[in-house]
């Protein structure tokens, strides 16, 4: 039994370091060092892990900003309660590839596009039409829409379901990893603004494997965005217009509506 906690101990944090935010001084529990230490790290330019008390504050934060912010779209599972109204009231409802769901007090409805918080303001308003003054609750309960694309020398290059929070790091180990050809250095990411231009931004992977990197150095990855491993073994990938296209289709996909 002792043997079976320790193993579920180790995995709970492996899976921590993969699919959220490394880097590893967070998820292994390590704090400061002696004043003294950690004031000669300071002076040499080392990254200090975070206190006890950050790591909760900025997994909440992650989780926080991700529902606050998501756009829900096709695929993604909804609920709608409406308090005293269980005729009203949908525990579990898909919503279509075109983006809408059917309710039996309004019809057909557009989601698309709209946060949960969005989204609840938006069915208040159409049953206050038929309800009298009625309190209604939307909870995402699966996020399948938004999607981001990992491409060049990692495992299994592709499209990345944003089921959760993700940084660069769980992108990348979600894809399998970067194969022995990458180069962890200097990770592209693609990010469409909002006027619809691309803008990249270079991510050195291995400070944040290594545990040096400051926290928000693993950045946040947002519906559309393309990570783009390059090779060690030939010159560094130049033609980035080469992708925009595919990034540009990524940020239709997940954000029209938006």
């Amino acid at each position: 039994m002792r043997d079976r906690a320790f193993g579920l101990k180790i995995a709970v944090r492996w899976l921590c370091v993969i699919l959220v935010l490394g880097p590893w001084e967070v998820c292994w529990g390590l704090t400061q060092r002696a004043s003294s230490s950690a004031t000669d790290n300071a002076q040499s330019g080392q990254a200090q892990p975070l206190t006890p008390t950050e790591p909760s504050e900025y997994f909440e934060a992650i989780y926080r900003d991700f529902y606050n912010n998501y756009r829900l779209g096709p695929g993604d599972e909804i609920a709608v309660h409406v308090v005293g109204q269980p005729d009203y009231s949908l525990d579990h409802v898909k919503i279509s590839p075109t983006g809408r769901i059917y309710h039996p007090l309004v019809g057909d409805i557009r989601v698309r596009g709209f946060t949960v918080d969005q989204f609840t303001l938006k069915l208040t308003s159409d049953f206050s039409e038929y309800l009298v003054n009625p309190k209604v609750s939307v909870e995402l309960l699966a996020a399948q829409s938004a999607k981001i694309g990992v491409l060049g020398e990692v495992a299994r290059p592709g499209i990345v379901v944003l089921t959760e929070p993700m940084t660069v790091l769980g992108a990348i180990s979600a894809s399998g990893g970067v194969a022995d050809t990458g180069n962890k250095s200097e990770v592209t990411l693609l990010r469409q603004n909002n006027d619809g231009r691309l803008r990249t931004v270079t991510v050195n992977l291995k400070r944040i494997l290594e545990g040096k990197a400051d926290p928000d150095e693993n950045l946040k990855l947002r519906a559309g965005d393309t990570l783009i491993v390059h090779s060690n073994l030939k010159k560094k990938f130049t033609n980035i217009a080469a992708v925009a296209g595919f990034t540009q289709f990524l940020a239709f996909v997940t954000l029209s509506g938006k």
